[in-house]
């Protein structure tokens, strides 16, 4: 009697060929586990595979895949493990619990030139610093939605880290995306750069410009927000797959609703805010001080940092 072949990858699902699983995995089903909670009927839809091998598949997927149980104290062991970027700030640093960490993603909104952006850009260098400078040793990713990358400044910056500028930038793979479509695909094809090129921070700067953009008004709210919700679950599975840091920038909007205090509100609505491991408030002050505050984490208390962007970087 033939021995049951081990299933392991799509490709070893009954029913399931090369052409099959490249249709599959176009549509987003690139895992045994998307395959076992998967509608049959839709698998047929995308694959053009018949209904009776769609289900033989997911049920061939629920057997092969398993559901791993931790205990608090072991999910205590692996948080610390995870990597932390300097801000460059120590009080910044402090509030965030050490920095901008590994597996999840740190949000930061305001309003134009409160410096959401110039701190990617030290992001972008300190995550190259080894870990015992207040970086994790890899490159970075950085998805450019508004034209807002520039080299000068990572020139600059990363001199003033006593790094090879050259080298540094070398170390940033920078995309630029003009739609939504284009953001979208970036990260759904980050996968093979993360792992040939060492990606340890993606910077999306800013997650929101190209869809609101695209999809403006009531009319167009629940397209967007289906597919911003993919999106931001990519995110995160990137995160949790390669133990990298996620870092967006977003843009705000006046909620007419708030009559006193400070009516400035993140777009994105609940989908980005539930999404966000991290949210961070930036606002300007005096001179070059900007007030960052934490708006929201699972393991901090809110808290303010004042911090300045000076030539050299973010500073205290």
């Amino acid at each position: 009697m033939a021995k049951e072949k081990a299933v392991k990858e799509i490709e070893d699902l009954p029913g399931i060929g090369p052409t099959t699983a490249e249709k599959l995995k176009a549509s987003g089903y690139e895992t045994l586990d998307s395959i076992a909670v998967a509608v049959p009927g839709d698998l047929a839809e995308v694959s053009g595979m018949s209904l009776e091998a769609a289900k033989k598949a997911v049920e061939t997927a629920k057997q092969a895949t398993t559901l791993e149980y931790s205990t608090g104290a072991q999910v205590y062991e692996r948080r610390k493990g995870l990597g932390r970027i300097s801000t460059g700030a120590s009080s910044l640093n402090e509030i965030l619990g050490g920095g901008v960490e590994t597996g999840g993603i740190t949000e930061v909104y305001g309003k134009f030139a409160s410096g959401k952006t110039q701190l990617g850009f030290q992001l972008c260098v300190n995550a190259q610093l080894p870990r015992d400078k207040g970086g994790l040793g890899g490159s970075v990713l950085f998805i450019d939605t508004e034209s807002t990358f520039r080299p000068e400044r990572i020139e600059s910056v990363a001199k003033a880290a006593g790094m090879d500028a050259n080298a540094a930038l070398e170390a940033i793979s920078v995309v630029r995306a003009t739609s939504s479509d284009q953001q979208i695909l970036a990260i759904e094809r980050a996968d093979k750069t993360v792992k040939e090129k060492g990606i340890k921070l993606v910077v999306v700067d800013s997650l929101m410009s190209l869809f609101r953009a695209e999809y403006p008004g009531r009319g167009a709210l629940g397209e967007r927000q289906q597919k911003l919700n993919a999106h931001i679950h990519k995110l995160q599975h990137l995160a949790d797959t390669y133990d990298l840091a996620v870092y967006i920038t977003n843009q705000v909007m006046d909620n007419p609703a708030i009559l006193f205090g400070d009516p400035t509100t993140p777009v994105g609505g609940n989908i980005v805010a539930h999404a966000a491991t991290t949210r961070l408030y930036m606002r300007k002050s005096k001179e070059e001080k900007r007030i960052v505050r934490l708006v929201d984490s699972p393991a901090m208390p809110e808290a303010e940092a004042v911090i300045k962007i000076t030539p050299n970087g973010i500073r205290d």
